[in-house]
């Protein structure tokens, strides 16, 4: 399967806009293009149950985050910090740059 271009970077403030987790804030840990999920810190909290390794020699119950479907997180915008839509613009010196659509801000 080919990597697709997804609007959301690694470091990036989101808010989940539909699902269990809803208006959760947090910042993107991983991008995982080839099925267009992201994984948000502190969003979609699983419990997992670990057997004893070598490095974990007590085993237990372990919480991690599961990822969400890019769809169903929005960017937060940097001016409003409200959710907003991502487009790009090419500044004048010929750089390619993130826009958010609801303030016209550059997204870092």
């Amino acid at each position: 399967m080919a990597k697709t271009k997804m609007k959301i970077k690694k470091g990036d403030q989101v808010v989940v806009v539909t699902g269990k987790d809803k208006g959760a804030k947090g910042e993107v840990l991983e991008i995982l293009t080839a099925v267009r999920r992201v994984v948000v810190q502190g969003v979609n909290v699983v419990k997992k149950h670990r057997k004893p390794s070598q490095l974990n020699p007590k085993g237990g119950i372990e919480s991690i985050e599961k990822s969400v479907h890019v769809s169903n997180i929005a960017l937060v915008d940097p001016k409003e910090d409200k959710p907003t839509r991502v487009g790009y613009k090419t500044l004048k010196d010929g750089k390619k740059v993130r826009v958010a659509k609801r303030s016209g801000e550059t997204v870092e």
